[in-house]
């Protein structure tokens, strides 16, 4: 699971998945920011008001709001094998309510050594992460206030040679029975399909990054 990451300024996500300037005023800021859950973070979906196709710049919650924005347990995460049936997320997943979550990079801890040591997860190329998310609008009942919030969708990661080595491992279960997990990365070309298509298309990108994506490593001081 992921509970940290940075988050790209407002101009480099618009340039990084051509998104425009029809976002007005400014919907997120220009600096980079380390996003915790519950915090504020920028997400990219389909546009709403849009009949037709576009994307869009958000912000919101960090941690999905499905029935109470206080909420009583974390929602920052979400198993993309049980989007179909867990009650937070299985509306925003029918109703196509997917998002992208820019991230120059996130961490993970590593407890290889015996001890938490944060791991910092960049991109090879350069590039920005775009997350595969849910995201949803929840109203205050008594006062109409419209509240964004997503979530960051996660896949089992034990067999993957770079991301199963994250989080503390369960020394009651084998190394193939771990439920290591990951995030989904969702390349810019498949974005479209991702914010888009029908449930089976965006279904065919649940998938774990190959190793070669990944420029990771320790944090020093972390």
């Amino acid at each position: 699971m992921c509970n940290r990451y940075v988050s790209p300024t407002e101009t480099d996500i618009e340039r990084f998945w051509h998104i425009g300037r029809a976002n007005q005023p400014r919907w997120w800021r220009e600096q980079h920011v380390e996003i915790f859950p519950r915090a504020q973070g920028p997400f990219i979906r389909r546009a709403v008001d849009d009949s037709g196709y576009s994307r869009e710049g958000a912000s919101g919650r960090w941690g999905l709001v499905a029935g109470e924005w206080s909420l009583k347990y974390a929602t920052n995460n979400a198993r993309s094998e049980e989007l179909a049936s867990k009650a937070s997320f299985k509306r925003p997943w029918a109703k196509g309510q997917r998002c992208i979550i820019p991230a120059v990079s996130f961490d993970e801890p590593n407890w290889e050594s015996g001890r938490n040591q944060w791991w910092r997860f960049a991109r090879a190329d350069g590039g920005l992460w775009g997350l595969a998310g849910l995201w949803n609008r929840w109203a205050d009942p008594k006062t109409g206030e419209i509240f964004e919030s997503y979530t960051v969708l996660t896949i089992n990661a034990d067999d993957h040679p770079l991301m199963r080595r994250m989080h503390k491992p369960d020394p009651k279960l084998p190394a193939d029975q771990q439920d290591k997990r990951s995030v989904i990365a969702i390349e810019r070309e498949d974005v479209d399909q991702w914010l888009g298509g029908t449930i089976a298309e965006a279904s065919e990108l649940l998938r774990l990054a190959p190793v070669e994506v990944f420029d990771a490593g320790h944090v020093a001081g972390r």
